[in-house]
């Protein structure tokens, strides 16, 4: 067992070295060194690296949040992974349902306090899930916003104490689509129904043209990030 020191260190140095490596090598480089103490996490907007991930390490664990209020193409798409690739896939679910969360802090969180309701059914479930873990990698991309800008392609979470991979972190929105129709890989249908940013129903719109990708994701609230990544 490595201590988070170590982890530290660990994660610094791979920062450093593996800045310019390939994605495969960068998920190689942590399937090695972690072995079953490695997961990806996904959303589901897409399956780019769970499919990168299972190409260097064939059965990895995918870690899926079902926080309750998915799109129903968010679910398929989970599903559909599961089916089809080399992957397993693990669901993570709150602690209360949807109805128990409304019973003790009203109906709506999410739209009076969306940040509470995030820290509920994101935040909480993925620090549990993540207990037997070292690692964990993300689909985080620089471009995609200026909070991420910065993103390392191994770095420190120093929230959970673990070593958070992010190997398509260099990649534009063209090498992932220039991937997806390489491979073949899943995508989530509403990807190309107007919602380039997928997050859960209720807080989640369609973007206008010329907008932002991630303008839908909380619009009109100030927030920008769930809690998960910040």
């Amino acid at each position: 067992m490595r201590t988070a020191t170590d982890l530290r260190e660990l994660a610094e140095e791979a920062g450093r070295e593996l800045e310019d490596a390939p994605a495969t090598d960068i998920l190689r480089w942590a399937a090695e060194t972690f072995g079953k103490r490695f997961c990806v996490t996904s959303s589901m907007e897409d399956a780019v690296v769970a499919h990168l991930a299972s190409r260097v390490f064939p059965g990895v664990d995918v870690v899926f949040l079902d926080t309750g209020y998915h799109f129903p193409e968010t679910i398929g798409t989970r599903d559909a992974v599961e089916a089809v690739m080399d992957v397993n896939v693990i669901t993570l679910t709150p602690r209360q349902t949807v109805a128990e969360q409304d019973a003790q802090y009203g109906p709506k969180l999410h739209e009076r306090d969306p940040d509470r309701c995030c820290a509920l059914r994101k935040v909480a479930p993925l620090r549990e899930g993540l207990t037997g873990y070292d690692a964990w990698a993300t689909g985080l991309r620089r471009d995609e916003s200026p909070t991420r800008a910065g993103t390392p392609v191994v770095g420190w979470d120093e929230k959970r104490e673990k070593v958070k991979v992010s190997p398509i972190a260099r990649w534009t929105q063209e090498d992932v689509d220039t991937y997806v129709a390489e491979h073949g890989v899943l995508t989530n249908p509403l990807l190309w129904d107007g919602y380039p940013s997928i997050g859960c129903a209720p807080c989640t719109r369609r973007v206008a043209p010329g907008e932002d990708a991630r303008a839908g994701r909380w619009a009109g609230s100030g927030k920008t990030e769930c809690g998960l990544h910040g």
